[in-house]
This record gives structure tokens, C-alpha cells and sequence, in this order.
């Protein structure tokens, strides 16, 4: 197996992983609102990460390392907190389905800060899987177009722009850091950002939520993880349409966890998104093999 295609399946497993996550955290967006729930999936991840950091003897980073954390740590926090307060209010997988922008920017913003050459196959994939974003979206806003879905369907698209560029500066900070390191600089960042308004917006955890932070706090660190050893290893637009499985695993936690159902748009979608990935990735893979096999 090639080590493209191993970081291909290890970031869809951080991506299966991560949308568990979604679930867990969109219900405590929903009991506690968006913020408390990042705010204390920060703290509680920066904790453990903190812990494991100390005791794998890790050196405190350099400078230039330092503001690649500090960059993406607020590309992400700011998305995440608008992904969230969003999530709340429209169904898993439209709201999923909406970051799947992310992808598409990413493969732009890739050619013009990282200097990668955009491939035909990488656009001919995103364009098939964004497609398939654009019959899914229009399916479920037509289905549910209240205010506070609309309101919630922009929050997902603003924070598909800020992941977008998160996604870039990961495969950067994945290059010159290694995944424990990654993590606990996300965690830090983003619960350093949130903490000063803690006084007048936190609130600590009911014990009901208690279990569900944690396993928030557990998957969050594991998928983290798992996307920052795959991008070391594999260019962002190699990656980046990887994102696009969330969907099956977002409508299926949706339907278990809300009882939320999926719409003939979104079983449409679904399959123009795989279709995607397929092309996007089966293309690539051969080329590394054979200059391996050279």
C-alpha cells in the first residue's frame, strides 16, 4: 500500500471519527449553546493532551512552529464555534453538507501558499462531490427555510471558509510537528481564544453532560491526531476530499441520535459525493506507485 493512499484512510478515519464527535457536541450546543460546549472541549482537551505532551518529553516549539499553531488554531476556533452554534439548528447532514465547500477552497488555497499543483483529477473529483453538495443543500433548505435554519445553513457556510484555511495550515504544522503536538496546540489556542469571555458566557457543565463532553473531548483528540499524521504524508489536495464521507456518517448519526431522516436530494448528493472522492484519489494513487516501483 502506498503511503498516499494510507494517509487517504486514516483521514477518513479521523473523518468517521470526527463526525461521532458532531453528534455528541451538537447536543450539547443544543443544552448548553455552542460556545460552553467548545469552551470546555478545549479545556478538557488541552488537559490530556497537556499530560501526554509532558510525558512523551516533548520540547516546547520554536517560534515559527509556534504561529502555525497559533494560526490555525484560530482558523479553526472560530469555525468550529460557528459550525456548532449552526449544527444547532439545522439538520446534521445539511449542516455537514455545507462545510463540504471547505474541500473545494482548499484546493486553491493550496496552489497559492503551498505552491501545489492543482491535478485535473483533484478538480474533476471536487467538482462531481460539489455537485453533489449543491442537490443536498438545495433538498434540505427547501424542506426546512425558517429563519433559524437559514441563519444556521450561512453559520456552516462562514465556517467551511475558515476550515478551508485551517485545512491548509494543518498540512503545514503537520510537517514540522507531530500529532500529540498538533492536538494539544488546537486545544490550547481554541480554549485560550474563548476563555476571556468565560465570566460572562460560561457556564459549568450539567453532570448529565458530563459523559458526553468527555467522549467529545476523546474523539476530538483521536481525530486530530489521525488528520495531522495523514497530511504529513499526503498533499492537502489529495486530502481534501476526504471530507465528503462526513456526509454518510453525519446523516446516519442524525437519524440515530435526532431522528432526523434523509431527503432523495441527500441520497442523490451522497452518491455524487463518493463518486468524487473515488475520482479524485484512484488517479493519483497509481502515479506514486509506479515512481516507487521505479
Amino acid at each position: 500500500m502506498s503511503v498516499t493512499l494510507r494517509a487517504f484512510l486514516v483521514a477518513a478515519s479521523g473523518i468517521a471519527v470526527y463526525t461521532v464527535m458532531d453528534a455528541l457536541m451538537k447536543q450539547l450546543s443544543i443544552d448548553s449553546g455552542a460556545y460552553n460546549a467548545v469552551l470546555w472541549r478545549s479545556v478538557g482537551g488541552a488537559a490530556l493532551c497537556g499530560v501526554l505532551f509532558v510525558a512523551l518529553g516533548r520540547r516546547w516549539p520554536a517560534w515559527p512552529t509556534l504561529k502555525l499553531h497559533l494560526g490555525r488554531g484560530i482558523a479553526a476556533g472560530s469555525s468550529v464555534v460557528l459550525f456548532f452554534w449552526g449544527l444547532a439548528r439545522v439538520p446534521m447532514a445539511q449542516g455537514v453538507a455545507l462545510t463540504f465547500l471547505a474541500p473545494l477552497i482548499a484546493l486553491y488555497l493550496a496552489a497559492l501558499f503551498l505552491g501545489e499543483t492543482i491535478r485535473r483529477a483533484a478538480i474533476i473529483g471536487s467538482v462531481i462531490a460539489s455537485a453533489g453538495v449543491l442537490v443536498i443543500a438545495a433538498g434540505e433548505v427547501q424542506a426546512d427555510a425558517s429563519t433559524q435554519a437559514v441563519l444556521g445553513s450561512l453559520a456552516c457556510v462562514a465556517a467551511s471558509v475558515l476550515y478551508a484555511g485551517s485545512l491548509i495550515l494543518l498540512r503545514r504544522q503537520a510537517q514540522v510537528a507531530d500529532p500529540v503536538e498538533v492536538a494539544l496546540f488546537a486545544n490550547l489556542v481554541i480554549g485560550g481564544m474563548l476563555l476571556p469571555a468565560a465570566p460572562w458566557l460560561g457556564a459549568v457543565p450539567a453532570g448529565a453532560q458530563l459523559l458526553p463532553l468527555l467522549g467529545a473531548i476523546l474523539l476530538n483528540i483521536a481525530s486530530v491526531m489521525a488528520l495531522a499524521w495523514a497530511y504529513a504524508r499526503a498533499e492537502a489536495q489529495v486530502l481534501a476530499p476526504v471530507e465528503y464521507n462526513a456526509f454518510v456518517w453525519a446523516a446516519l448519526a442524525g437519524w440515530v441520535a435526532f431522528g432526523e431522516t434523509v431527503s432523495p436530494y441527500t441520497l442523490v448528493g451522497a452518491l455524487l459525493i463518493v463518486a468524487g472522492c473515488v475520482v479524485a484519489v484512484r488517479r493519483r494513487v497509481p502515479a506514486v506507485q509506479s515512481e516507487a516501483g521505479a
